[in-house]
């Protein structure tokens, strides 16, 4: 229940749904205890009162800490559940937990987000899912009530690997916009004019309207912090991407992580600036 789950989950109250919630750190289930949430203690606790379980954390540790750990999800009765898990972690984490889940008779989907948390706010979220097909389409209304988009793209990992593929090319915009704004105020470009011109011409999107206004604020609090693009492109590089461009943002998004890795992802323009 961090800046993802909490509007998530609101999105999916809102919707009408009835909604169980589980969090390590208590506090944050307040938030959506206080519009109709049910909270519950343990993973299990919740497979078991839940027909669809929606799992987002951080990374493949905290994965197996939910299927795996003390009263996890794999030691729920979990026949007939679905489980989908929206985190972006590795493909390799979820055709581990979808065979585990296949013993236990229930379904697993990975289907990894692109967007926010203003997108998370909103319900226009992209939504990228990998698995059964016959699955992911008995849970797409639900899907398509926390995104604008939800797509199947192939068999369990492939919604995992579309996600690396997409935050591979936001940490390629990331330091392509702090690269641009730096090279433009060094000619005496004010940072305004040129996010201007950027956000009026073919080359600007939702990304460098929302990052660019960060910059000009000067203003980092983490949407999406930098140490998971650095999580990210590590997963993607395991996975063989292997390109030039991909190679330089890792080792720039690493070095950034040292100071700036509870920033948000543009603060990678601090540390391209220091050198």
């Amino acid at each position: 229940m961090g800046n993802m789950g909490i509007p998530m989950a609101t999105q999916l109250i809102e919707a009408g749904y009835e909604v169980t919630v589980y969090n390590r750190s208590k506090a944050k289930e307040d938030t959506l205890k206080a519009i109709g949430a049910l909270v519950t203690g343990t993973p299990k606790d919740l497979t078991e009162q839940s027909d669809v379980i929606f799992i987002m954390v951080s990374d493949d540790a905290a994965i197996e800490a939910v299927f795996n750990g003390t009263a996890g999800i794999l030691s729920a009765d979990a026949s007939g559940k679905t489980i989908i898990n929206m985190s972006t972690v590795s493909p390799a984490i979820s055709k581990q937990m979808a065979s585990a889940c296949a013993a236990k008779g229930c379904a697993y989907l990975d289907a990894p987000v692109s967007g926010s948390v203003k997108q998370a706010e909103t319900g226009q979220l992209v939504i990228m899912a990998g698995g059964d097909e016959g699955t992911f389409n008995k849970v797409k209304p639900v899907l398509e009530k926390l995104g604008k988009l939800a797509t199947h793209v192939g068999e369990t990992g492939a919604g995992n690997n579309a996600k690396l593929a997409i935050n591979s090319l936001l940490a390629l915009y990331a330091q392509g916009l702090a690269e641009t704004v730096l090279f433009a105020n060094a000619q005496g470009i004010k940072t305004e004019d040129l996010l201007n011109l950027i956000n009026n011409a073919a080359i600007g999107n939702i990304f460098t309207k929302i990052k660019g206004d960060a910059i000009i604020a000067d203003q980092y609090q983490a949407a999406f912090a930098l140490k998971h693009i650095v999580k990210d492109l590590n997963l993607a590089k395991a996975e063989g991407i292997s390109s030039p461009l991909a190679k330089t943002a890792l080792q720039t998004f690493e070095d950034a992580a040292v100071k700036y890795g509870e920033e948000d992802i543009i603060a990678v323009i601090k540390e391209i600036k220091a050198d």
